[in-house]
């Protein structure tokens, strides 16, 4: 199984995957670790336990995966909404993987790929703390660079016994980690592999677009919405199909709720998030909190507000002040200056100047199109993407433009430069056949 399907972010759980869950969380706390528990808790309590952790905002469930069957997890957990001052920070808890499918390396894998997916969201720094009993679990966090900061001296209790806690901490820069390997899953490097891989070891991350029309999924030309292709009128198979690939987020955008002003394909936009197997990022047409809370509320990791931040940038700090980590700035552009309502109206303003803006606000992110090069097919402005994102400090992702690998290759070069390039939209590309998963992926990690 390759990397990308072996460690998950999931949304639901299927009945199997949920009784797969529950046998290996059994096994872990039979031997010693996890979730708190000292016994066993069988089916029934930690079916419970993981349907209602599903259902709130702050936690996110991550699994592992051992030949198509979850044999671990992982949980991240942000701070309290009205806890500002740690609106960077998050925890990381209850990190196991069952005791018949270790020594493969499925405690790395599954411990870098929470930590990139914190990265993605613009945490800074991840702290957890775990019993001194589980010395194979402070082995993994000393060998991640998790430094030890404090020994509580009565943590825990286990039966007449006291435990000591060790309480650990890591800085998280705007750089991903590169992947791990599970050990009984090696990558054979072929010549051809080795001449095309670039030179830096630091991956961007492939965003597949699935733009939404009337419910169906499509592409537009420079962002006018009577220049439209559809490319298929089931959006969830779509987000299924980009899942399988081997893709590690989903970008959505409502393009009839961006020029309404509130979302218009909220069926089609379920139905995705129902499907997905991954994190998902959604814009258009989100210019209120009620907007931006019930989606994330229902499911969607980030949500991307565009037009809003020009005209009422108090919305955007307010929005990152109750959901840290989980805003980011959608900035369109045409020749430099921002584009607004569904890219139907050019402002005075530099991206650049709103970029600074958007920063100071507290986004996670920013997403810069070049409306100009949007489903064009000729390649990224990529001077304009580096110029930005080496005037902010927060992840840039580019957008606008991809038709081919070497598109891809030379926003990679780029980013050598200008590390603050986080990733990559592609659209018109994928669905054309222009540019294969597989090829992309490879070029950009």
């Amino acid at each position: 199984m390759s990397k990308s399907k072996l460690v998950q972010r999931v949304l639901s759980l299927t009945e199997d995957d949920l009784q797969a869950l529950c046998e290996a969380a059994d096994a872990a706390i039979l031997d010693g670790g996890g979730f708190g528990w000292v016994q066993p808790q069988g089916r029934q309590v930690l079916e419970r336990y993981f349907k209602g952790l599903l259902l709130v905002p702050e936690r996110m469930l991550f699994v592992v995966r051992l030949k198509g069957e979850i044999v671990g997890c992982a949980q991240l957990v942000r701070a309290p909404r009205n806890n500002e001052c740690q609106a960077m920070c998050i925890t990381l808890m209850h990190l196991f993987v069952a005791p018949y499918a270790r020594n493969r390396g499925l405690g790395s894998a599954l411990l870098h790929e929470v930590e990139n997916a914190a990265r993605s969201m613009g945490f800074r720094v991840m702290n957890m703390d775990v019993p001194d009993t589980q010395t194979a679990a402070i082995n993994l966090f000393q060998k991640a660079g998790f430094q030890h900061w404090g020994t509580h001296p009565h943590f825990a209790r286990m039966g007449d016994q006291t435990v000591s806690g060790l309480f650990f901490t890591k800085l998280l820069d705007t750089v991903r980690s590169a992947p791990v390997e599970p050990s009984f899953s090696p990558q054979v490097e072929t010549p051809d592999m080795i001449a095309s891989s670039p030179a830096s070891s630091r991956p961007l991350t492939l965003y597949p677009a699935i733009d939404l029309k009337d419910g169906a999924c499509v592409r537009l030309r420079r962002g006018e919405m009577d220049d439209a292709t559809v490319y298929s009128d089931d959006p969830a198979a779509q987000a299924r199909a980009w899942c399988d690939a081997g893709f590690k987020w989903l970008h959505a955008v409502d393009l009839n709720g961006a020029f309404a002003g509130q979302s218009a394909n909220a069926p089609a936009v379920q139905a995705i998030l129902n499907a997905a197997t991954v994190p998902m990022q959604l814009g258009g047409g989100l210019r209120d909190m009620k907007a931006i809370s019930s989606w994330l509320e229902a499911g969607v990791t980030r949500v991307i507000l565009g037009s809003v931040a020009v005209k009422n940038p108090a919305l955007v700090k307010e929005a990152c002040r109750a959901f840290p980590g989980r805003i980011v700035a959608g900035i369109d552009a045409r020749s430099g200056h921002v584009a607004t309502e569904g890219w139907a109206e050019v402002s005075d303003m530099q991206a650049t100047e709103l970029a600074l803006r958007m920063q100071e606000a507290g986004v996670a992110s920013i997403i810069f199109t070049e409306i100009s090069r949007d489903g064009m097919l000729d390649g990224l402005d990529i001077e304009q993407t580096v110029t930005l994102a080496n005037t902010v400090s927060v992840p840039v992702i580019a957008s606008g433009g991809v038709g081919n690998l070497e598109h891809l290759a030379a926003l990679r070069k780029a980013a050598d430069d200008a590390p603050g390039i986080e990733g990559v939209i592609v659209g018109r590309a994928l669905y054309d056949g222009r540019v294969s998963p597989a090829e992309a992926l490879k070029v950009l990690a």
